[in-house]
């Protein structure tokens, strides 16, 4: 069996090109960076170091590396012929290895069962987003891309920190791992992944993930960072940071129970889980890493607006969100361009206009009073 994995970076090898392995694929990195990509052609393997209580090291062995900007023509025929295409890019690099694919898809032999499609991205439904990028470049029908490729949601969660200077190809992440994968698209032939999880419905998994584990990750991230404290375990080490975020989590609890009727002892286990995770002293997280892009994080359907919001739409005060949101505007690390950009709205638009652009939010939304407040509470601080 043989995997393409578009993103040679720490998480693509250190989680999804990891599990390929051990789920006995072939896997071949594509990737942009040069540098990087000649490191792992040259490479018989890597170490992936699993740090916490019970960690462990893993080596991945068989794979094979190119370079997706001067060998094109090589990662297309390489898709023609696999089994799995993977991503590990982010979000807004799909447009850019999309056509890729579709050109892969087009010289597949109509004789190979379907290629199976999953973007592992940190973004709800990101594959459907593939999808329709790779729709955009297939030269044909819907139909007939639909024949040669299955396109699956997944939902990914493994906390990868920034690397220690000199690792090389080795990459350090925690334990912890979550991959959950629809398997409706699939029609009773997933793929073999025995380390990931396959279910029917993956909306309220991509939730759940995402209103605890980025929600709570992040605001332990700005309330540290207000703290002035330089690493994730710090700030969770820290009783008023920790009390905190747990006050966040309970209110975003409340509303996946309430939404998704997960059982209440369940979601409270997950939730402690998490908070345990944020607390591994073994992880060298630091606060400026996991806050940065706080546009991203502060927009409409993302970690902090999106339960916010569901919970004022259900008639539901949000005060531990809103603590978390003001923390977010007040992220001003100068090394982050959108924590720079973050600071030019706040100064230059009126507090209407900045909530609006920040949060995606409109005047006759009933958070967005509260969240205009908030803005403007910062604003009188700039």
């Amino acid at each position: 069996m043989k995997a393409v994995h578009f993103g040679a970076g720490n998480i693509g090898r250190g989680f999804v090109g990891l599990l390929l392995h051990e789920a006995g694929y072939e896997v071949v990195f594509a990737d942009v960076a040069a540098e990087l990509i000649s490191q792992l052609a040259a490479a018989s393997s890597y170490e992936v170091h699993e740090v916490g209580e019970e960690g462990s090291v893993k080596t991945v062995s068989g794979f094979r590396a190119l370079n997706s900007a001067t060998e094109e023509a090589a990662v297309v025929a390489e898709i023609a012929t696999a089994d799995v295409v993977t991503t590990a890019v982010g979000p807004h690099i799909l447009k850019f290895v999309a056509p890729v694919i579709a050109r892969g898809l087009a010289e597949r032999a109509p004789s190979l069962p379907p290629l199976q499609v999953m973007a592992c991205e940190n973004a709800i439904n990101a594959t459907d987003l593939l999808h329709r990028e790779v729709l955009a470049a297939w030269d044909g029908d819907a139909a007939a891309l639909d024949a040669r490729a299955v396109f699956a949601n997944t939902a990914v969660d493994r906390i990868v920190p920034a690397q220690a200077p000199g690792q090389g190809l080795d990459v350090t992440v925690e334990t912890f791992y979550e991959w959950v994968i629809d398997r409706t698209p699939f029609q009773g032939n997933p793929p073999v992944i025995p380390g990931a999880t396959f279910v029917d419905d993956l909306s309220p998994y991509i939730e759940r993930k995402l209103f605890t584990v980025n929600t709570g990750h992040a605001s332990a991230a700005y309330f540290g960072y207000a703290a002035g404290l330089e690493k994730i375990s710090d700030a969770m080490a820290d009783a008023e940071v920790a009390a905190k975020v747990r006050a966040v989590l309970d209110e975003t609890k409340r509303l996946l129970v309430e939404k998704h009727e997960f059982p209440e002892a369940e979601q409270e286990a997950y939730v402690q889980k998490i908070l345990s995770r944020f607390n591994n002293p073994y992880l060298p997280d630091t606060v400026n890493r996991v806050g940065r892009a706080p546009l991203r994080k502060l927009s409409r359907h993302e970690r902090f607006i999106g339960p916010a919001a569901e919970r004022a739409e259900r008639g539901m005060a949000s005060e531990a969100l809103s603590t978390a949101i003001a923390a977010a505007l007040r992220f001003d690390d100068p090394a982050d361009s959108e924590a720079t950009e973050l600071t030019r709205l706040l100064a230059t638009l009126d507090a209407a206009e900045a909530t609006e652009t920040i949060t995606g939010l409109t005047p006759e939304h009933p958070l967005f009073a509260e969240v205009q407040s908030l803005v403007a509470a910062r604003q009188a601080e700039l």
